[in-house]
Formats: structure tokens, sequence, C-alpha cells
């Protein structure tokens, strides 16, 4: 029997909204099955809050976590969301990746 390891294509977002330059590292990503994987989020300025979102192929974005606070870490199962000390930074990790995680994740403020 052949077993061919799955490989997840993981998309990151660039935007602009309000002025407010949002860039995330990488903007993309190959990652085989059972793989970690981070994604960091940077922004120009200081935000109130930083919000994650995960779109999969043909779906519409399914709000994940937000973080409030400066250096604030979340665990949701395998993801760990993470803020920066001046809230202008964040990142996303995610561990042992599976099928169900393929999709774009973007975070937004």
């Amino acid at each position: 029997m052949l077993l061919i390891p799955s490989v997840l294509v993981l998309w990151m977002q660039l935007s602009q909204v309000n002025g407010q330059q949002i860039m995330q590292i990488p903007q993309y990503q190959h990652v085989q099955e059972g793989e970690d994987f981070t994604t960091y989020c940077n922004f120009s300025t200081t935000l109130n809050n930083i919000q994650w979102y995960k779109q999969r192929p043909g779906g519409h974005p399914v709000f994940l976590m937000m973080l409030v606070k400066s250096g604030e870490v979340k665990k949701q199962k395998r993801l760990t969301f993470r803020s920066g000390e001046a809230k202008k930074n964040s990142s996303l990790h995610i561990t042992a990746s599976q099928t169900t995680d393929v999709g774009s994740y973007f975070c937004a403020g």
C-alpha cells in the first residue's frame, strides 16, 4: 500500500482598512500534514483588539479568536493565538496540522 502524505496550503491576507496597514508573514505556506505552522500579523498602529478568522475554500470567513490584552495568549485545541506586548503584532500557531486546517487565515483589528 502506497501512502501519500497530504499537503495543506494555508493562505494569509494583506489588507488595509481605514488607513491601518496589516501585513501577514508568510503570505502563503505549503505544509505537510502533521507539521507545525506559524503565521505572523503586523499592524502599522496599536489596536484595541486583534481578531483572527479562517476561510475555507469556497466558504465565508469564520471567527476564530479575539485578543484584547497586550501579551495575551489563548489556546483553542491545536491553535495558539498570541498578541505582542504593544498590540502591534500577533501570531497564530497550528500544532500538528490536519487536512481540516486548509484555508485562508487572516487577522483584523
